[in-house]
C-alpha cells in the first residue's frame, strides 16, 4: 500500500547530475543537446527540477520531429496525404502518452519503481522527444526512398508500396528502440537495473498495444495504391495493425 501511497506524489528520491557544464534548464539549446546525448545522470534530473518549460521542449520535439518524418512519408501520395500524415503521426504519440498515463505510472509503482506521475508522464516524453528527434533526421534518407519507388500507377505498385511500407515501420521501430535504451537507462539510473526492465517491459507492452492501435484507426499514413486519399478509411476500427503488416509481408515475399 505504501508504493500506491507515493504512487502521484512528486517523488522521494535525490538525484546528483554529473558536471556537464549544463547551463539554465529552460536553455533550449542545452535543453537540446542534453536530449540528444541521453545521459541518464543528465536527464535524472531534468525529473528532478523539471519545470513547464522543460516539458514544452519535449512536446515541442515530439511534434517536430514527427510531423517532419510525416509529411515526407506521406508524400509519396501527393500533398494533401503528406498534409494529413505530418499531423496524424504526432497524434497517435500524444494520444498514446496521454491514454497511458495513469496505467503507466500505476505499473510503475506496483513494480517498486519510485517515480510519481510526473516523473513517469515527463520520462516518457523524454524517450518520445528523442524518438521524434532521430525520425526527423531519418526523413530526408526516407524522402530519397520514396523519391524513388515506383509511381502509384506502376505495374509492380503494390509490390513497392509493400517494400516502402516495410522500410518505413523499420526506421520508426530503429527510432523507437534508440529512445527507450535512453528510457531505460534513466529507469535504472532511478531504481536499479532490475526494477527498470520489469518497468520498461510493462511500459512498452501497454504503449505497443494503444499506439498501433492509434495507428490503425487515424489510418492511412503512407496510402494504398488501390485506394483514394483520405484522412480517415470509411470503417476505421475494422482490423488492426498487426494483420496490415503481415499482408504487407506477404505482398513482399510472395507477389
Amino acid at each position: 500500500m505504501a508504493r500506491f501511497h507515493a504512487l502521484f506524489t512528486e517523488g522521494s528520491y535525490d538525484f546528483h547530475p554529473d558536471a556537464m557544464g549544463l547551463q539554465r534548464m529552460d536553455d533550449a539549446k542545452s535543453l537540446f543537446r542534453v536530449l540528444l546525448a541521453g545521459n541518464p545522470d543528465a536527464l535524472s534530473r531534468w525529473l528532478d527540477v523539471s519545470s513547464w518549460r522543460t516539458a514544452m521542449f519535449c512536446l515541442a520535439a515530439i511534434v517536430a520531429g514527427d510531423s517532419c518524418y510525416g509529411a515526407v512519408i506521406g508524400s509519396w501520395r501527393g500533398e494533401w496525404q503528406s498534409v494529413v500524415t505530418a499531423l496524424k503521426l504526432p497524434l497517435v504519440v500524444l494520444l498514446t502518452s496521454a491514454g497511458n498515463a495513469l496505467l503507466n505510472a500505476s505499473l510503475a509503482g506496483v513494480l517498486g519503481s519510485r517515480l510519481g506521475l510526473r516523473q513517469t508522464v515527463l520520462a516518457l516524453l523524454m524517450s518520445s522527444a528523442i524518438t521524434g528527434l532521430l525520425l526527423a533526421a531519418c526523413a530526408p534518407v526516407c524522402g530519397f526512398l520514396l523519391g524513388n519507388a515506383p509511381p502509384l500507377g506502376a505495374r509492380h505498385a503494390v509490390m513497392g508500396h509493400s517494400a516502402v511500407l516495410m522500410v518505413l515501420v523499420t526506421v520508426i521501430a530503429w527510432a523507437g528502440v534508440i529512445g527507450h535504451r535512453a528510457l531505460f537507462r534513466l529507469l535504472a539510473r532511478i531504481d536499479g537495473v532490475v526494477i527498470a526492465r520489469r518497468v520498461l517491459v510493462a511500459w512498452l507492452a501497454g504503449n505497443l498495444l494503444l499506439g498501433t492501435q492509434c495507428a490503425w484507426i487515424l489510418r492511412p499514413f503512407v496510402g494504398s495504391p488501390s485506394l483514394p486519399v483520405q484522412f480517415l478509411r470509411d470503417h476505421p476500427l475494422h482490423g488492426n495493425f498487426f494483420e496490415s503488416v503481415a499482408v504487407a509481408v506477404k505482398h513482399l515475399l510472395f507477389q
